[in-house]
């Protein structure tokens, strides 16, 4: 299996949530095919925290340092040792053949799992650089929604009005070769199935409470004042199997 090949078919495993990085870029490497998933497990098949592309204040004023230290250092380092613990409580379940408790690990892991991929996409879906949406991403949001005003409408307004703690959603619906906004509740619920996501909003209040309290909408305004749609083309391409 070649690169590419194995880029398609892990960003269609499961959910489909991966982040990406460019380890090659310094050497010159443009081509789609060179972009990697990162490596959100060690050479032992632990999950790890992958690291922020930027320092804690690069977000500011839109994303506070103390938030972005917190909700990533704490939280999402939090989701990756449960999925670690959930996983390895599945090994020796089966090892012991007592299924007892399958039910309560299955929901570790969809818990903790979702929390880990969404954090890996929303760390890479944020940057100091103000971009705008081009290429296939920007002809895909205005064929599918309208204009890019009339997807930032509905997108903020879904993503506002999910019910408790979740996510919004912009994902690729292979089966309809479409774009849509989802809304996911408790993150591990509300599942499309092949239907990836390719930039995500996160409203669990750990994300935004500690500058904007209860301004929610608020919170999502200065998001997509940070929004890295380099980011998003790049997972639109690369589900669209197209080279730069």
């Amino acid at each position: 299996m070649d690169k590419r090949t194995f880029l398609k078919s892990t960003l269609l495993a499961g959910a489909g949530i991966w982040a990406f990085t460019r380890p090659g870029e310094a050497a010159g490497m443009s081509s789609l095919q060179e972009w990697i998933p990162d490596r959100l497990v060690d050479e032992k098949g632990q999950y790890i925290l992958p690291p922020l592309d930027y320092g804690y204040d690069a977000l500011e004023p839109h994303i506070d340092a103390r938030t972005l230290r917190i909700h990533h250092d704490k939280h999402h380092a939090g989701y990756v040792k449960g999925l670690n613990k959930a996983t390895a409580a599945v090994a020796e379940a089966l090892d012991k053949g007592d299924m007892a408790l399958v039910k309560y690990w299955e929901r570790e892991l969809a818990f903790h799992g979702a929390g880990h991929f969404l954090h890996s996409i929303y760390w890479k879906n944020m940057g100091p650089r103000h971009s705008q949406p081009s290429g296939d991403l920007k002809r895909l949001i205005t064929r599918d929604f309208g204009s890019f005003d009339r997807f930032r409408t509905y997108f903020a307004a879904a993503t506002a009005k999910v019910e408790g703690s979740g996510w919004g959603i912009l994902a690729w619906q292979p089966a309809a070769a479409k774009l849509v906004v989802l809304q996911a509740e408790k993150h591990q619920n509300l599942s499309q199935w092949l239907t990836i996501p390719i930039l995500v909003c996160d409203v669990w209040e750990h994300a935004y409470y500690l500058k904007y309290q209860n301004r929610r909408k608020e919170y999502i305004d200065h998001f997509f004042e940070v929004v890295n749609w380099d980011d998003v083309s790049l997972r639109l391409d690369l589900l669209l199997g197209k080279s730069r």
